[in-house]
């Protein structure tokens, strides 16, 4: 009887410790899950290629692995996007040539990470189909819109030089898109610097016409960027992100009408609009190299010498560690 008790203890403590420990599997299995959504990755995107990433959703399905949770915040152009990196709002995001050269003057803690290939012919200069301004040599004593501090103010620095108009012999009328739009097309305004697909919208809808693109002008990079703090603690969430950027690049390359229905979709643009706008587009996503960063400094100095930069900067301070 003392052997029966005692057989009968054992198997109920060998069956108690195995109901517990099936019990503590899934518990540890949610305490592993719970522990391993650690870190966070927040994007500000415009109306482009991160677009079509936030909509798929493959970055959240490939970054879960890691215990990255993604968040998505959408911005009208470059410049605010990199005043939310500044005030730690977001840490990743894309971005035209000229506001990173502003945001360092700022102090903004950020970092080139990714850049694009060279896209001039998709931003340019319009005016309304009649308009008597044929060329940008017409432009002085003119109200132009464009965005302050973005790609598209550099393309207007680079045309008026190439005119040999003072920058001060035009008046800038300093708006976002959808309000440079409103005024272009009530004719508060003269001329408007934009870029895609803003810039194929009011071809389209308004009939503007293009005086000058920035072909042969300027290189039109579009920048990857992050924060010194981001890029030291989170270079692997990084690595993966330019690498789903360069998938879904190499894709509308080769996929132009599914690629322009997608963004049609996604935008609420005729799709017809979108494919003058991927069109002009020329397509690659690689690592930050030297000379986008000398050009980047050249955007710098000119800025500068117009007194629209507060300070002289050194781009290569917002270099990565490595470069292409």
């Amino acid at each position: 009887m003392n052997r029966f008790h005692s057989s009968s203890r054992r198997r109920f403590v060998a069956s108690g410790l195995t109901l517990a420990a099936s019990c503590a599997l899934p518990l540890a299995h949610a305490q592993g899950n719970t522990a391993q959504t650690t870190r966070s990755l927040r994007i500000g995107y415009q109306k482009g290629l991160l677009s079509i990433l936030k909509g798929r959703g493959t970055l959240e399905h490939r970054l879960t692995p890691l215990g990255v949770r993604v968040e998505w915040t959408e911005f009208p152009s470059g410049p605010p996007q990199l005043e939310a990196l500044n005030v730690g709002s977001i840490d990743f995001g894309d971005v035209g040539e000229a506001p990173p050269v502003f945001a360092q003057a700022a102090g903004a803690p950020f970092v080139y990470y990714g850049q694009t290939a060279q896209r001039p012919a998709s931003e340019a200069l319009v005016v309304q189909q009649d308009s008597p301004v044929k060329s940008v040599a017409q432009l002085k004593g003119k109200r132009i819109a464009l965005t302050k501090g973005s790609n598209a103010h550099f393309l207007l620095l680079r045309l008026l030089e190439n005119a040999n108009i003072d920058y001060a012999d035009i008046t800038p009328v300093f708006l976002s898109p959808a309000d440079a739009r409103a005024a272009f097309e009530q004719k508060a305004v003269d001329a408007w610097v934009i870029w895609d697909p803003f810039l194929a919208v009011v071809q389209s809808t308004s009939k503007a016409r293009i005086v000058a693109d920035g072909s042969g002008v300027v290189q039109n990079r579009a920048f990857y960027f992050t924060s010194r703090t981001y890029v030291q603690k989170n270079d692997d969430v990084l690595r993966a992100v330019l690498e789903e950027i360069g998938g879904i690049d190499h894709w509308i390359s080769e996929n132009r009408e599914p690629a322009a229905a997608e963004f049609s979709r996604l935008w609420g643009i005729p799709q017809p609009i979108v494919i003058t706008a991927l069109t002009r587009l020329k397509y690659g996503t690689e690592p930050i190299s030297r000379d986008a960063l000398a050009n980047q400094q050249r955007i710098a100095d000119a800025f500068y010498k117009l007194k629209l930069l507060p300070s002289q900067i050194d781009v290569t301070a917002a270099a990565p560690r490595t470069l292409a």
